[in-house]
């Protein structure tokens, strides 16, 4: 386990010679490296496949990432790095600044190829193997009711909001609050429009074009206010474990481990096969295959039955692909997932406002009831809050990332997934209601 005062991997400490490196190397050789993905892309060269869009996603995402860790007002209030790598790149998509072939070849290594989950499958395998066994069992038990409150908080302060600004209740809840805690499009969005479709009439595309607003603007106000509770918890230490759940959980820390490259390889292997068994699983358990994946891995360590040459593998994958990959996750998450235009549509100040009430009523009801069941308040805010008021996987990546805690990731999942779910469920118990 990494000692809770160390920034994740991905995001090292500024220092001067940072100021002089990209992707820690000298700016003049990531240049040359940037010169040839640009001028491939530009000329509709670039490779079709994993080169090409790993090429260009990783040189993307580096150098946005540098400018945005390096301007003052976006590093501090708007998530860093992090934002403006999805959202630059989701610009340069609207605005016609990436050809057409580049958007379709990183649309589709996300998709089709699987990046994304690849990198998932990563985060989920090593961070769980690589946590103690006694924090997964204090924090499992527990962490219901914070989820639970986090519904609870986001629901009634955009109904609250809603009807003060001129919305109905069902406007609120419905369109707003739901598809924002849904759990992201695939497990949320999608299903809720089917939900919507079958309950309410009309077709399913009919409500999936109005929640898709609601569901991308929360990611936006989620990744702010992940980097806003990074900065309260820097200042107020009490409140935040630096990445830990559990309140005054002492343990005894592991040294920093050498890297092995053959240990890297089994983790690659031990990641790809619960990636693949929660899949095969997912066929009979009504569960996402993540939550299947999480549930897995999680019983296994506290079982503590897998060899330390496999734990140790995982997690150095982990660290590996954290420190190497997230930044161009987040380019392939702007050019694939992020809808600009849906976005810019929704942008009046009514609608604004309650979509900003669900997020803060999301992490105001899993901080204050995560505080009262021993966990940091930051750390529940940010896992049982925003990572249910994100876009599911991909905004997990982005909210950890924002607020330098990509550790949690476990617990951003079991909300993402489990959480969704549960969402699902909500949604067709109140729907009949509000006919």
């Amino acid at each position: 386990m990494k000692e809770t005062n160390k920034i994740p991997p991905q995001l090292p400490a500024r220092n001067l010679k940072d100021k002089f490196t990209i992707f820690n190397m000298p700016i003049l050789w990531f240049g040359v490296f940037a010169a040839i993905a640009l001028y491939a892309m530009y000329t509709e060269n670039l490779p079709a496949g994993m080169i090409g869009a790993l090429l260009i996603t990783m040189v993307l995402g580096e150098l946005l990432g540098w400018f945005g860790n390096h301007m003052p007002i976006v590093r501090t209030f708007l998530g860093g790095g992090a934002i403006v790598a999805i959202f630059g790149s989701a610009y340069m998509v609207y605005s016609g600044l990436m050809p057409e072939s580049t958007t379709a070849g990183i649309t589709e290594f996300m998709k089709d190829g699987d990046f994304l989950n690849f990198y998932i499958a990563a985060l989920i395998t090593g961070s769980i193997l690589g946590m103690e066994s006694k924090i997964l069992v204090k924090a499992g038990v527990r962490y219901a009711l914070p989820l639970l409150a986090a519904v609870a908080g986001a629901v009634g302060l955009a109904a609250l909001v809603g009807m003060v600004l001129g919305f109905s209740v069902q406007e609120a809840v419905l369109v707003i609050a739901m598809p924002i805690m849904g759990g992201g499009m695939g497990a949320g969005a999608v299903p809720m429009s089917q939900v919507y479709s079958e309950m309410l009439g009309n077709e399913p595309g009919y409500y999936l074009s109005i929640l898709v607003p609601a569901l991308a603007l929360g990611n936006v106000f989620a990744i702010i206010l992940a980097s806003v509770l990074n900065l309260i918890g820097n200042k107020y230490p009490s409140l935040t474990g630096n990445g830990q759940l559990i309140r005054n959980f002492h343990y005894e820390k592991k040294e920093t481990p050498s890297y092995d490259l053959a240990k890297m390889g089994i983790g690659v292997l031990a990641a790809v096969s619960f990636y693949i068994l929660g899949n095969l699983l997912g066929d009979f358990i009504p569960l996402h295959p993540y939550a299947i994946m999480i549930i897995l891995v999680a019983a296994l360590k506290v079982a503590n039955v897998m060899p330390e040459i496999i734990v140790e593998g995982a997690s150095q994958w982990y660290e590996f692909v954290a420190r190497n990959w997230t930044n161009a996750l987040l380019v392939g998450i702007g050019v694939a997932y992020t809808d600009l235009e849906a976005v810019l549509n929704a942008l009046s100040i009514e609608y604004v406002l309650i979509v900003l009430a669900v997020v803060l009523g999301a992490v105001v009801g899993a901080g204050v009831v995560g505080k009262f069941m021993g966990f940091y308040p930051i750390e529940a805010a940010i896992t049982a809050g925003l990572c249910m008021a994100n876009m599911g996987g991909t905004g997990d990546v982005a909210v950890l990332s924002a607020a330098r805690r990509m550790e949690l990731m476990p617990f951003a999942q079991i909300s993402s997934r489990l959480g969704g779910a549960l969402i699902l469920l909500l949604a067709s118990i109140f729907i009949p209601f509000f006919i």
